[in-house]
């Protein structure tokens, strides 16, 4: 493990990095969900046409529903999308929801991923599709939403009301759409305090379980009879699955490969999985992202400390010995703790990865960029390879990242002043 400190900085000047004053309100689009009284973006995408799509967790009068917006390019709101551009809804009646994820379809149509709250202690999987302006798409599960209930409750997982907003937990919400327009999600079930179990699912195009996947249409994903976390979803170019996040506690980083069948790949690292830690410290992955020559850079944090993790993994499923001699490279901001939480590929093989620093008034947005390699890229950020961010008074959690069409690079979260508010920042990339 290397650790590189906040004060350690190359001298070389380039704008990229640089808040992009041009967006929206002096590079912050704030976003407005009517009849709100707080919201948290948790996903954002850049459509076909360029414009951003947003999902987002939302407070109501005395509830929570899952929140979607579409803003223009430049950061203001599309108006003709939902209602002033953006819309609420529940995944069923009377229970809190959360938007999670969300996707454009090839034929446009937009699929919004997230958690039905079916208790104040657990939580179901969830998905509901829109059409391109917002309505929804009757053809897609019950009037187009598709709450996921497996035999045996094995879909159900736990809530995490008791982490901070924006910190890794117990509720996982991913998803992909494979070729052949089938879907891919995660859940995490929770049997009792100290058994966890991660579970990779697959549903067809129309939102029922796909009982050709490992013949019942789920996979319970448990590394060594461990407690299992799952975070992250990655559908490789060749259609092999891979999922991240953690297994035990302490905690190990945690990375497994299927193929597209659902059949765990014994050629990938151990017999299907691969678990690290850090130097003795714990680990988990947030995100992961495959290179063109089927490298994997996974990103996350380290544990007591938490600090802001990168490993680069061979395709194989060995970590890269030519980075960092196959150890995981921990970045330190200052004396605060901080995490990645979300990263996207640039199209010269450079890596975007977003984060927070973590506590309070300290809690700010992190953006960095590396090398294809795994080192940070000294032409960002001024030298440094990375920018931190604050937004206003208290605490701000970057929790997604996008590129647009010019490498302008747009983090989405939001900021806590009072109430929790959604907002993008965009920077020169």
């Amino acid at each position: 493990m290397s650790t590189r400190h906040a004060f350690a900085s190359a001298p070389a000047l380039e704008p990229a990095g640089q808040l992009d004053t041009s967006f929206a309100s002096a590079g912050k689009a704030w976003i407005d969900f009517a009849g709100s009284q707080w919201s948290m973006a948790n996903d954002v995408v850049v459509d076909a046409t360029g414009r951003l799509l947003v999902a987002a967790k939302v407070g109501m009068n005395d509830t929570c529903c899952y929140g979607l917006a579409r803003l223009h390019a430049d950061g203001s709101p599309d108006l003709g999308f939902g209602t002033q551009g953006s819309l609420t809804g529940q995944f069923e009646g009377g229970f809190e929801a959360t938007g999670s994820k969300v996707q454009e379809l090839p034929d446009g149509r937009i699929l919004l991923s997230g958690l039905l709250y079916e208790s104040p202690h657990r939580t179901l999987p969830a998905l509901a599709r829109f059409d391109q302006d917002g309505r929804p798409d009757p053809t897609f599960g019950d009037q187009g939403v598709q709450v996921v209930r497996l035999p045996g409750d094995l879909s159900r997982g736990l809530r995490d009301d008791w982490l901070p907003p924006g910190v890794p937990g117990a509720e996982a919400c991913d998803t992909q759409v494979q070729a052949d327009g089938r879907l891919l999600l995660l859940a995490n079930h929770h049997y009792e305090l100290a058994d966890h179990v991660g579970i990779l699912i697959r549903l067809e195009p129309d939102g029922s379980l796909d009982t050709t996947f490992n013949d019942r249409g789920f996979i319970m994903v448990r590394h060594l009879l461990l407690n299992t976390w799952l975070a992250r979803l990655l559908l490789q170019k060749d259609g092999r699955i891979v999922v991240a996040g953690s297994i035990d506690l302490p905690q190990e980083g945690l990375l497994a490969r299927y193929d597209r069948d659902g059949q765990l790949d014994s050629g990938f690292a151990e017999q299907g999985f691969l678990s690290f830690r850090t130097q003795g410290r714990s680990a988990q992955v947030s995100h992961v992202i495959e290179q063109p020559d089927g490298r994997l850079q996974c990103f996350g944090s380290s544990r007591d400390p938490m600090h802001c993790l990168m490993l680069n993994v061979r395709s194989d499923g060995r970590p890269d010995s030519r980075c960092n001699s196959g150890r995981a490279e921990v970045l330190e901001i200052g004396r605060t703790p901080s995490q990645w939480t979300a990263a996207t590929a640039c199209p010269n093989g450079r890596v975007l990865s977003a984060g927070s620093t973590i506590g309070g008034i300290e809690g700010d947005f992190i953006l960095a960029r590396y090398l294809p390699n795994g080192q940070l890229d000294r032409g960002f950020g001024r030298g440094k390879g990375w920018v931190r961010t604050r937004l206003g008074r208290s605490q701000d959690t970057a929790t997604s990242v996008a590129l647009q069409a010019d490498l302008r690079i747009v983090v989405g979260g939001h900021s806590l002043d009072g109430r929790h508010r959604a907002v993008l920042v965009r920077y020169l990339g």
